[in-house]
């Protein structure tokens, strides 16, 4: 009985450490979370649309599409484009304002505006602008369907955590009632009444309420984690119960009702139409490839060069021409009359005014052939109107066979629900008549222990099964187009 004893104060003694440790870390948890703030739903699914990196992205996708639509309406305008440019030349050239050949080191300058304008190709650039209009549009309710998804899964962890919250209670409430009964039981050990094993028991049923425990935390920090990486937050999220209004009716519409309503109110299959629309588009530019194309252009250009210059008269005077005339027998010299000139520069402002030349004219472009470059664009494009096609037959079946498989799952779990309210009941007194006839020693331990955990497993099961409920409730709101309040 000495060495029994001693062994069960060894056992005692270490149960009691590890006790003492898991309150230690229960209370260092506790002081850090009160000074965390509370999140309601509502502030949580703020967060996560301001801070989520994957909302982020689809947001600039969102902004590409806008610019893309933008520059393709930008592109119907005419084009003009101005040119000026200034530099020296050195050696033998052409000189700009004569044509000559000349050899020696002058500065250059030209300057020009052109404009040009398509009539027509087809209608490529119009479609385009069309296409990418749609494309806008569908990237603006993919925007909005990836906020919905985003507040439809904040919500479905923040229910997650309250769940694993819950359960966490539970099994805690479940430590301390057996905390309880170790001390009954450790009196009558010390006093050397009652069954040694039902002490033994009782140590044992305390390192599994202790591991139940921690399996309970592990959870309820993981759902944490995985609520603040919604948020994009460091840490885990601190929530309460008392700010969500947790209703537990039974749903009224069906599952085709369901689904009706979401076909007309989620964005994702108005996107998915938009995408067939703007694919539609894609294959008329393609077509559009096998068009003719009328442009009108025009232009006004001048130059400049130092090597211009303008010659003035500077006077009159008789030279001699080297010529002879013989009269009477006597050779007379020939004298002409030349005129001065001397050289002057033409200015910068001059000769652009003297150089200024326009041009107008309207070009034609005929695809004769381009290597069946048109015809296989064609041919891509009418595929890519069929994978948009397919993608929303796809999105319509996915989503019915998600919302009947939802449905059927919400309807069973009710079910479950009201039975397991029924047998919490059942094993509520179970477990009360057993206590009293266990702490009377009328009862053995087995039969206590076995009423308690099967009260404490159907607690877990019903809280388990209330937020399953409320977890599909949500997503079968979410098909149904509703923002989750």
């Amino acid at each position: 009985m000495d060495a029994s004893y001693n062994i069960d104060l060894n056992i005692m003694k270490n149960n009691r450490f590890l006790l003492v440790f898991i309150l230690l870390v229960g209370w260092l948890a506790n002081s850090q979370d009160f000074n965390q703030k509370i999140y309601t739903l509502d502030e949580c699914i703020t967060l996560a649309l301001e801070n989520n990196l994957d909302l982020k992205s689809v947001n600039l996708l969102a902004n590409s599409a806008k610019v893309n639509h933008q520059q393709s309406k930008a592109n119907l305008l005419p084009s003009v484009n101005g040119r000026f440019n200034l530099g020296v030349n050195d050696g033998r050239s052409i000189d700009p304002f004569t044509n000559d050949f000349i050899n020696q080191e002058l500065t250059f300058s030209n300057m020009g505006l052109s404009i040009d304008a398509t009539i027509f190709n087809g209608f490529r650039l119009l479609n385009t602008a069309r296409q990418n209009r749609l494309n806008r549009k569908a990237s603006e309710l993919e925007l909005e369907a990836a906020k919905q998804d985003l507040v439809l899964n904040v919500t479905l962890a923040y229910l997650q955590v309250l769940n694993n919250k819950a359960v966490l209670e539970l099994n805690r409430a479940r430590f301390e009632t057996t905390k309880e009964q170790l001390k009954i039981q450790e009196g009558f050990y010390k006093n050397e009444s009652g069954n040694p094993a039902d002490y033994a028991d009782i140590l044992g049923q305390i390192a599994n309420d202790e591991t139940n425990i921690l399996v309970s935390e592990s959870n309820f920090n993981n759902a944490k984690i995985a609520l603040a990486r919604l948020l994009n937050l460091k840490g885990g999220v601190k929530v309460d119960a008392a700010t969500l209004m947790l209703e537990f009716d039974k749903y009224s519409l069906t599952s085709d009702e369901v689904y009706n309503e979401a076909l007309e109110n989620l964005a994702t299959f108005k996107a998915r139409e938009l995408r067939i629309e703007a694919a539609k588009k894609g294959v008329s530019v393609a077509k559009s490839q096998f068009t003719p194309e009328i442009s009108v252009f025009g232009g006004i250009n001048t130059n400049y060069s130092s090597a211009a210059e303008t010659f003035t008269s500077s006077g009159t005077s008789i030279i001699e021409t080297g010529d002879f005339v013989t009269v009477n027998g006597q050779d007379l010299q020939i004298m002409t009359e030349q005129t001065s000139f001397s050289p002057e520069s033409i200015s910068y402002k001059d000769q652009l005014d003297n150089n200024l030349n326009t041009v107008v004219g309207v070009a034609l472009n005929v695809p004769l052939f381009n290597g069946f470059r048109a015809k296989s664009n064609v041919a891509l494009e009418k595929i890519r109107l069929e994978e948009s096609i397919l993608d929303l037959e796809r999105t319509n079946l996915d989503i019915k066979n998600t919302i009947s498989q939802v449905y059927f799952d919400m309807e069973a779990v009710y079910n479950r629900y009201q039975s397991l309210l029924r047998q919490v009941e059942a094993y509520k007194e179970s477990y009360r008549i057993n206590e009293i006839r266990f702490n009377n020693g009328v009862s053995n331990f087995l039969n206590y222990v076995t009423s308690k955990n099967n009260l404490d497993n159907a607690k877990i099961n019903l809280e388990n099964a209330k937020y399953e409920y409320l977890l599909r409730v949500k997503v079968l709101d979410f098909y149904r187009g509703n923002m989750i309040e």
